[in-house]
């Protein structure tokens, strides 16, 4: 009998110096897998919590990265380099600035705010990477994007070093952020350090470190985050169950607007996406993931991915 295909999430504490692909390798190899992705990359400086889907869980990584990160990172003020990190060139210098200087300056960076990426960033322009351009030698612009802080904290500065708190959307750059924060303070700064600390409801406390990998070891019981009720309930998205009929109807790609005219499924009030679960003992939790349905215009609902038919 052959073992079923491992599928759900990794929670990963990736160190400085690997890129995010060197990460989703090590994964790969050891669950002996291609399928294999990761929501949200972290420069190869940065560290932390670097979520990663194996499996036909690969395939969720819409609803997972579009989830809000939180930070901890350290600006370095008095220069800024053409990567806006520390592995970059200094291209411009600039004065230190006083605290109050910089305690002002913040708010102007909380709340809805128009950012542009950094040059060398992983963003396509015209089928190629910006950064691959600027290698090339090429003049890149980059547009300003809206993006959302919700929360830019100074947990402490030492001239030249500050280091901040930050609560964002998807798509924020915090090297952007800390070359804004410098040049509205009269400065020039890159960011020194970065590590993530929670993405999509999950914790850096969870995840595993790249020894828990080792072929020498046994695997820890927790490598795979389940696809289960507290999975989808730590990304924000409500669960509602099926039975099995309605389940078997869901494999067939029966439409939910017609599950839910039947009464079949009963989504959540006011929620636009639903996670749609196997409802078998009656204990509430418990359940094999189906599918996800989305609400695509008023009470017209479709399926965003019918997982157990994959």
């Amino acid at each position: 009998m052959t073992a079923p295909e491992p599928s759900g999430i990794v929670l990963l504490n990736k160190p400085p110096g690997l890129t995010s692909f060197q990460s989703l390798d090590l994964v790969k190899k050891f669950f002996s897998t291609s399928k294999v992705g990761h929501a949200g990359t972290l420069d190869k400086f940065a560290s932390g919590l670097l979520l990663v889907l194996v499996g036909r869980a690969v395939k969720l990584t819409p609803w997972v990265s579009g989830c809000d990160k939180h930070y901890q990172g350290v600006i370095r003020f008095g220069v800024e380099t053409d990567t806006l990190d520390p592995e970059g060139a200094p291209i411009a210098r600039g004065e230190i600035p006083p605290r109050e200087v910089l305690e002002e300056v913040l708010p102007r960076f909380r709340g809805d705010i128009l950012q542009a990426p950094p040059a060398y960033s992983a963003i396509h322009l015209g089928g190629k990477r910006a950064s691959q351009r600027v290698r090339e030698g090429e003049s890149v612009e980059m547009e300003k994007r809206p993006v959302t802080v919700y929360a830019l904290d100074l947990l402490s500065y030492e001239p030249p070093l500050a280091s901040i708190h930050v609560h964002c959307s998807k798509g924020t750059y915090i090297r952007s952020l800390a070359r804004d924060i410098a040049l509205a303070a009269g400065s020039r700064g890159h960011l020194q350090a970065l590590t993530r600390t929670q993405a999509a409801g999950f914790y850096l406390s969870q995840a595993l470190e790249f020894s828990s990998f080792s072929p020498e070891k046994a695997p820890p019981a927790e490598v795979l985050t389940p696809l289960d009720p507290r999975f989808f309930e730590a990304l924000g998205i409500p669960v509602i169950f099926a039975d099995a009929p309605t389940a078997e109807k869901i494999c067939r790609g029966i439409p939910p607007d017609r599950l839910i005219k039947e009464k079949r499924l009963i989504p959540p009030p006011d929620a636009q996406v639903a996670a749609v679960g196997l409802f078998r003992s009656g204990a509430g939790r418990d359940g094999d993931f189906l599918g996800i349905i989305e609400q695509k215009a008023a009470g017209v609902w479709s399926y965003g991915y019918v997982y157990a038919s994959s």
